[in-house]
């Protein structure tokens, strides 16, 4: 099964792999002004998020795989890579396991570390959200329903993203929430030893994320021998979203 995307503009291929719980079409507004110079953005969904297969399987060297599968599909070599999160880590592995495919690698907020599991509450809400009728009648009442366990209104919306209309007056989830539950221990897995990436590596990190620590930076290196790591000031782990301006232009001058 080839993954979900939605491709923009025409030119060298770019590939933006999105974080846990998310979608490529969170990527949309700045997917648009890598188009306007000369890239072909590809906004892939990953497996059980979006609109992207549903499977009970759900690691990282199987979303390296399904990232591999979409290359051989569409004809792609020689891509960027844009990674954010979970999809920074899909990303790393992948650069290590097909770095003939990657010509320049984007980390963002994310390191090849082990992460231990914070996404409970978010999953308790969700699945608490999926099993109430009431509450998936409409955009408001979801987010009404969801504000019981999430307060922070920004992840609030970037969760809803994942509602869509099942029936005329009843929403549902897009992801697939059993199975990221159930797997969620394979959502902080660090990259394995010995996986090595020999080309340019940009990590941009949040100055105000606790992701990627000053001393991360020699498991950075030692992966990833030509990796040069950015801040962007004030921004937390959701800095493209925060900071899109500078987000932008740290990439643009990294390609």
């Amino acid at each position: 099964m080839i993954l979900h995307a939605n491709i923009i503009g025409e030119g060298k291929p770019l590939i933006i792999l999105h974080g846990f719980l998310g979608m490529g079409d969170n990527w949309k507004t700045l997917a648009r002004q890598f188009a306007e110079q000369g890239y072909e953005v590809h906004l892939v969904d990953q497996r059980n998020h979006g609109r992207s297969f549903h499977s009970e399987e759900f690691n990282y060297e199987l979303m390296a795989n399904d990232l591999k599968a979409y290359c051989k599909e569409k004809g792609l070599s020689s891509i960027n890579v844009i990674g954010h999160s979970m999809g920074g880590k899909t990303a790393m592995l992948f650069a290590t396991m097909y770095a003939e495919l990657v010509s320049k690698l984007i980390i963002a907020d994310i390191a090849p570390k082990f992460y231990p599991q914070h996404h409970q509450t978010i999953l308790e809400g969700l699945s608490a959200l999926s099993n109430n009728k009431e509450a998936l009648k409409g955009r408001k009442e979801a987010d009404a329903f969801l504000s019981k366990y999430i307060k922070d209104v920004g992840v609030r919306l970037f969760l809803l993203k994942n509602l869509y209309w099942v029936e005329k007056g009843m929403l549902g989830l897009r992801v697939n929430l059993p199975v990221l539950t159930n797997q969620i221990e394979r959502i902080g897995e660090a990259l394995p030893p010995n996986h090595h990436f020999e080309k340019p590596t940009l990590f941009i990190r949040g100055g105000a994320s606790n992701y990627i620590l000053d001393e991360d930076e020699n498991t950075i290196f030692s992966a990833f021998a030509k990796a040069k790591l950015v801040t962007i000031p004030g921004a937390g782990h959701w800095l493209h979203a925060e900071n899109p301006t500078q987000f932008y232009a740290e990439v643009m001058a990294f390609l």
